[in-house]
C-alpha cells in the first residue's frame, strides 16, 4: 500500500499553508510524518491512501504489524518462450517477498503444450505467477510485476489495447484473479538482459527441466 501525506503547517506569527507529499510505502510515511511533527507547528496531519481514504497514525501501525507474519513487499518477475519448431512453451516465474522480517525467493517454472505464439507463453507464465502468489498466501496487497514483453506488459497496464482473441482470453483471466486475491498491480517494463532469471527458467521448462524452490535469502 502506498500513502501520501497531507498537513497544514502553521508559522510562529500564524499562518498556515497545506503540503502534500508524494505516495510512498507506508513505513516511510510513518517516519516523515514523526519527523514533520516534532517541528511543533503541524496543526493537522492526514494520511490518505491510493482509494483516498484516510488513515490515523495507529491504524497505520497496526496494519504494518499485521503484514509481519505475511508477504509482503512482493516483486515479481516472469517470462515465456515458444518454440516454433516444437510447439512448445516454457513459463518461468520468480518472486521476491519479505515475510516476518525475512527476505524469501521462489523461482518455479512449467512446460505447456497448448500454447500457439511467445505472447501467449509470457500471458501464461504470468497467470503462473498468479497462482503461486495465491498459494502464498499474498493477498490485498500491492505487488510489482516485472517483465521484458512489451506486449503484456502494456496490455496490463492499459497502454496497449488486446486486440487478439488468444491474448484477451488470458488478459480478463488474469485481471479477474487479480482482483479476486485483492492485489493492486504495478507494471514494469525492463530489458531482456535483466530478465535472466525468470528467462532461464522458461528455458529450462522447455527443455524438460522442471524446478520448484523455495529459499530464504542470507
Amino acid at each position: 500500500m502506498k500513502i501520501r501525506i497531507e498537513w497544514t503547517y502553521t508559522t510562529p506569527r500564524g499562518a498556515e499553508t497545506f503540503f502534500r507529499s508524494d505516495e510512498m510505502p507506508v513505513a516511510q510515511a510513518l517516519l516523515m510524518a514523526e519527523d514533520i511533527q516534532k517541528t511543533g507547528r503541524v496543526k493537522h496531519l492526514d494520511f490518505i491512501d491510493q482509494y483516498d481514504s484516510s488513515w490515523m497514525m495507529k491504524e497505520l501501525k497496526s496494519y504494518l504489524k499485521s503484514i509481519e507474519t505475511e508477504p509482503h513487499n512482493v516483486r515479481v518477475f516472469f517470462d515465456g518462450g515458444f518454440d516454433i519448431q516444437t510447439k512448445m512453451s516454457g513459463m518461468g516465474c520468480v518472486i521476491y517477498y519479505e515475510q516476518n522480517g525475512k527476505f524469501y525467493r521462489l523461482r518455479s517454472n512449467a512446460p505447456s503444450e497448448h500454447l500457439i505464439s511467445n505472447n501467449e507463453a509470457e500471458y501464461a507464465a504470468l497467470n503462473m505467477c498468479l497462482q503461486e502468489l495465491d498459494i502464498l498466501g499474498v493477498h490485498h496487497i500491492p505487488v510489482t510485476f516485472i517483465g521484458d514483453s512489451q506486449v503484456v506488459i502494456n496490455q496490463l497496464s492499459g497502454e496497449w489495447s488486446v486486440i487478439e482473441p488468444s491474448l484477451s482470453g488470458w488478459a480478463d483471466r488474469i485481471e479477474a484473479k487479480m482482483k479476486k486475491l485483492g492485489i493492486d498491480p504495478t507494471y514494469e517494463l525492463i530489458p531482456r538482459k535483466e530478465n535472466t532469471e525468470a528467462d532461464r527458467l522458461a528455458t529450462q521448462a522447455l527443455n524438460g527441466i522442471e524446478i520448484l524452490a523455495n529459499s530464504e535469502l542470507l
